[in-house]
């Protein structure tokens, strides 16, 4: 019978009935029981029964309540547990494996069963290794000339030649499985294939299949071929250790499987345990040893590598060691939880491997780009520094793809299922679709950037500073409309994208995004009743932008501040001036711009020459010059329109002011204007034409007798000749 105990102080009714209580439970017992009982009796057994609820509740609550640290302090529990057990069994491993193997010898039936079955096995191999040999030849001609054999081997020349090359290797590889599983189905027993299939996939098949894939990468013996960059003395350390590291692996694998076959399970010897450590140790080894050829595979031989590249490429032979010793610690601690069966699959290998692969994946992602990246089309700073970001947006994005890939297939070998797993603390909360969201927010915020920086690259092909720009003069060439409007695109659509995402990703958390909408809304109308100013600016900005007004690299005046346009936000300008000064210009403030870098300049030359020059004669002169200079290879290309004569433009106290004027493209005016200087300057002394220059004569009666002055009357005559210079300069000064 069934006993419920009741509280204290209940009825003596009450106790009979739950002292009785029939079994089984029926529905129609129940009805019978709570039939006989009173409504007291059945309040007391109601409230029992809550009470015991409660407590056990409770009880399974505690541990949980209990926080972080006993979760932690259980795991150091475990893991000092599982330590010290291997400890204590090492005794064991060579009694235990001597029995594994006495079973596996008592299985197949004793000395006379085993040599049978490794008989059957060599002769399944040898017919294995002919029907490859027979693969390799047939498929010769696939390999193709050797391109070392021609000079300097290009890129894709060695990778054709190796990729070629593996592919025999692997369909040779094939022919042996293909010959080994047609000859060991006829020769072999099922119960012989259970040992033989394994033991020939684990150290022979894999083992050879590692072998030719380091082969194709690190080409160890062919250095003009080799895919990575390292030298020849670590392309042969790395490849004898990563076939050594291999086999050990797939040892490891195939004798824990053999022994849990053979009636000796993990938890009985743990020579699991030492070979996984020392699987782990000779990781650490590799990378500790090889630390300067890791680091030189990292790095690569691309020119536009980065410092956060160049860091990676440093750090990656500790990461790889730090790698090793946490899956250690996973392994040990998962063992601790007596998780065997999954440790069997070995979902540590292969989260090493995939963690230790990923620099390396990067690092052909970067290889990829460099190769398959279409070159640059435009020319100038600008274009070279949207080609490189439209570089980096490549890469970026192939890592957000290669981290996706390498997540789903380390969940895949530790069995999670990361599309049903939710957050225990917030309710219908999807980290992994909050993953992706992230993820896929990221990619549309790169693509964004590599759409407009290859229309960067395309469109702003003519900025180049001058030499009049070099040289602190003003009025240089701006770039193109888009490549002044497309920055500022790029940063409006950014930031939007990464403030729609993050809320969306937000929302996979379980967090109610409304208020958070709501509260943008409030405070957008807020900063627009707050700042009007602000929105001023940014409206004007918009309205100028529209209207074409200026352009990066224009040289403007604003309300008499000059300069050269150097960077433009959603508010503000600033101006350059060719002394160095930086103008912060917000668009509100601005009422007049004044472009001096649209489509073309005039330029007009003022040159002053005694009265008695004939104006035909320099008319002449200056059409000489400016059909001379349209001829000229180098500042021929500036002109629009030759350098020519106004005529006679203004008579002053000093001569005859002469006028020319040409025009030229915008940035090279000045340059231009000084070269005009020196010919004509050259062509009037070659023509005995002089500039005009202020003079002052004094009229002194009976000068023509100077000869008989003394030098009391030519002191005289230098002092009046000094006051009336005086005199005509402050007049000078005078006027307007």
């Amino acid at each position: 019978m069934a006993q419920v105990p009741l509280p204290a102080g209940g009825s003596g009714e009450a106790e009979a009935a739950a002292d009785q209580l029939p079994d089984p439970l029926t529905p129609e017992a129940i009805q019978a029981l709570v039939a006989r009982m009173s409504d007291e009796e059945v309040r007391l057994m109601l409230l029992d029964q809550l009470q015991a609820t409660a407590a056990g509740g409770a009880d399974a609550a505690a541990p949980q309540n209990q926080g972080a640290f006993a979760e932690l302090a259980g795991i150091a529990t475990r893991f000092g547990a599982d330590m010290v057990d291997a400890v204590q069994k090492v005794p064991l491993l060579v009694t235990s494996q001597a029995t594994s193997f006495a079973n596996f010898s008592d299985n197949y039936g004793g000395a006379g069963g085993l040599g049978q079955l490794f008989g059957l096995i060599i002769l399944a191999l040898a017919v294995g290794f002919a029907v490859e040999r027979g693969f390799i030849f047939f498929t010769r001609s696939w390999q193709g000339d050797n391109p070392e054999e021609g000079g300097e081997a290009d890129l894709w020349g060695a990778l054709r030649f190796l990729f070629r090359r593996f592919m025999r290797e692997l369909i040779g590889l094939v022919g042996f499985y293909i010959g080994l599983r047609i000859v060991g189905g006829l020769l072999l027993s099922e119960h012989q294939r259970e040992f033989a299939g394994p033991f020939v996939f684990y150290l022979i098949w894999i083992p050879r299949l590692t072998a030719a894939v380091s082969r194709m990468i690190l080409a160890p013996n062919r250095p003009k071929l080799r895919l990575v960059n390292v030298d020849d003395h670590w392309a042969k350390y790395l490849h004898r250790n990563t076939i050594g590291l291999i086999l050990l692996c797939t040892f490891t694998l195939f004798i824990v499987n053999f022994n849990n076959a053979n009636g000796v399970p993990m938890a009985e010897m743990r020579l699991g345990f030492w070979l996984n450590t020392a699987v782990h140790i000779y990781v650490g080894l590799i990378a500790w040893f090889a630390r300067e050829g890791l680091s030189d595979v990292m790095r690569g031989t691309d020119p536009d590598n980065t410092p956060y590249d160049e860091w990676v490429a440093r750090m990656y032979p500790y990461f790889a060691i730090g790698v090793s010793a946490v899956m250690w610690l996973t392994v040990e601690i998962v063992a601790g939880y007596g998780q065997y069966a999954l440790l069997a699959t070995a979902p540590h290998f292969t989260t090493m491997f995939w963690l230790l692969m990923a620099p390396l994946l990067d690092m052909t992602i970067r290889g990829l780009v460099r190769h398959l990246q279409p070159p640059m089309i435009g020319e100038g700073a600008i274009a070279e520094r949207a080609y490189r970001s439209t570089k980096r947006s490549f890469i970026r994005i192939g890592r957000v793809i290669v981290a996706g890939i390498v997540i789903l297939l380390i969940a895949n070998a530790w069995q999670i299922d990361l599309i049903s797993f939710r957050g225990q603390d917030s309710a219908g909360a999807d980290f992994f679709q909050f993953l992706i969201t992230l993820a896929i927010g990221y990619v549309v915020y790169e693509s964004v950037s590599l759409w407009i920086n290859r229309r960067l690259g395309r469109e702003h092909t003519t900025r180049e500073v001058t030499e009049d720009e070099a040289a602190g003069e003003g009025g240089g060439s701006g770039g193109s409309r888009l490549a002044t409007v497309l920055p500022l695109v790029r940063v409006t659509a950014q930031v939007a994208i990464a403030i729609i995402f993050f809320l969306l990703a937000l929302g996979n958390l379980g967090i109610d995004i409304t208020p958070l909408l709501a509260g943008a809304g409030i405070l957008g109308l807020a900063i627009g009743f707050g700042a009007q100013k602000l929105v001023a600016d940014i409206v004007g900005g918009i309205f100028f932008l529209i209207d074409d007004a200026f352009r990066v690299g224009e040289y403007v005046d604003v309300g008499g501040t000059m300069g050269t346009v150097e960077k433009i936000s959603i508010r503000s300008m600033q101006l350059r001036h060719h002394r160095g000064a930086v103008h912060t210009i917000p668009y509100g403030e601005i009422q007049k711009l004044t472009n001096f870098s649209r489509d073309w300049v005039i330029m007009k030359l003022m040159f002053t020459v005694p009265f008695d020059t004939d104006p035909n004669k320099i008319k002449k002169i200056f059409k000489k010059i400016g059909a001379e200079m349209m001829a000229d290879p180098v500042h021929g290309p500036g002109f629009i329109e030759p350098f020519k004569s106004q005529g006679v433009f203004n008579f002053d106290d000093v001569g005859m002011v002469v006028r020319g004027k040409f025009m030229a493209k915008p940035g090279g005016q000045f340059t231009i204007r000084k070269e005009i200087y020196n010919r004509v300057k050259k062509e009037f002394d070659e023509a005995g034409i002089a500039f005009a220059r202020r003079e002052v004569r004094v009229a002194i009666p009976g000068l023509e007798h100077h000869e008989d002055m003394s030098d009391f009357d030519k002191s005289a005559v230098a002092g009046a000749a000094a006051a009336a210079d005086a005199v005509q300069t402050a007049a000078d000064e005078k006027k307007p």
